[in-house]
């Protein structure tokens, strides 16, 4: 009887992560819009890695349980991008998550390319470009991402980069 409750235990706490995973059209959206930020500046192509998939997935659950507080992880060994969402918030008092797709979550990162000079593979005075350069990292071939609604309906989003990217003074292209 023992083993029927840690079986079960393991069955809901797969269920419950496959809950906030990216579903297979999610993934695909995520591969295919990195790949177009990548295509503009001659990076190879990224796949997706379901391994990876699983340190983001974890680290997006992690992020939940602390309010969805924006921190990176630490020793994973992946090159690593957050995003975050806030609730809608309606006048009645009611909240909800919102409805987040891949393609908003990477493009808000890709668009920080126009705070980055590649020349001078600098980003300008008090602007960030790393999620950006991570996103275009030419040695990067693999993706995994993870989603987790938070209890105030908040969202994280996390993407994890193999091989990792931005290295001081090294281009990422």
């Amino acid at each position: 009887m023992r083993y029927t409750h840690i079986a079960l235990a393991a069955l809901i706490s797969q269920n419950s992560l496959a809950a906030t995973a990216l579903n297979g059209a999610q993934q695909q959206e995520m591969v295919d819009i990195h790949n177009t930020w990548r295509n503009k500046v001659g990076s190879p192509a990224v796949i997706w890695s379901a391994k990876i998939a699983e340190t983001a997935q974890a680290w997006a659950d992690n992020l939940k349980t602390k309010g969805c507080k924006m921190t990176h992880s630490k020793g994973s060994g992946y090159g690593e991008n957050l995003y975050w969402a806030s609730p809608i918030k309606y006048s009645d008092g009611q909240v909800k998550a919102q409805t987040i797709a891949p393609t908003k979550v990477v493009n808000s990162w890709g668009d920080e390319i126009k705070n980055y000079t590649y020349n001078s593979n600098s980003c300008a005075t008090g602007k960030v470009c790393g999620h950006y350069t991570q996103v275009v990292w030419k040695t990067t071939t693999e993706i995994g991402c993870g989603m987790a609604v938070c209890s105030d309906s908040s969202q994280v989003w996390v993407c994890n980069y193999n091989p990792p990217g931005n290295y001081t003074g090294k281009k990422p292209y």
